[in-house]
């Protein structure tokens, strides 16, 4: 799978640490910056991650920032994105299982980073489930 990868300079790190994750799991990476722990403005590198999974391009993004929040935030404004800000496995199973999202925002200054790395491996290896949430999804969509 694909998966684009992006953070503000609060997130940097945990970035860092997730190219080589995914690798190690068989993903392709696409890191869309930021490129150190200089401060920045998140839009500039969430956004265009937003816009690859949108457009095909990338099949996952993973955006992290300090909270996460305003990165959810941002990735959720382009159309066709469902960006789940998950803060430990059940919001990240619920994600994908109901939500299907595909997106997910972390927070840096929020969980450890262990914690971080079974949040994506959850959000990756769940299905979703579709069904009655796939009527769901479709209303999501129709904004």
């Amino acid at each position: 799978m694909i998966i684009g990868i992006g953070s503000d300079h609060a997130g940097f790190e945990y970035k860092e640490k997730l190219k080589p994750f995914l690798r190690d799991l068989g993903h392709e990476v696409r890191d869309f910056g930021t490129d150190s722990l200089e401060p920045v403005d998140y839009p500039r590198f969430i956004r265009p991650v937003a816009k690859a999974v949108a457009a095909g391009q990338c099949e996952r993004g993973i955006v992290v920032g300090g909270s996460g929040n305003g990165e959810a935030m941002v990735a959720n404004r382009v159309k066709g994105v469902r960006c789940a800000l998950c803060w430990n496995l059940e919001t990240a199973r619920l994600g994908r299982e109901h939500n299907d999202a595909n997106m997910l925002s972390l927070g840096e200054r929020m969980i450890p980073l262990d914690l971080a790395l079974q949040i994506v491996k959850v959000w990756l290896d769940t299905p979703f489930a579709g069904g009655r949430h796939a009527l769901r999804i479709q209303e999501i969509d129709q904004v």
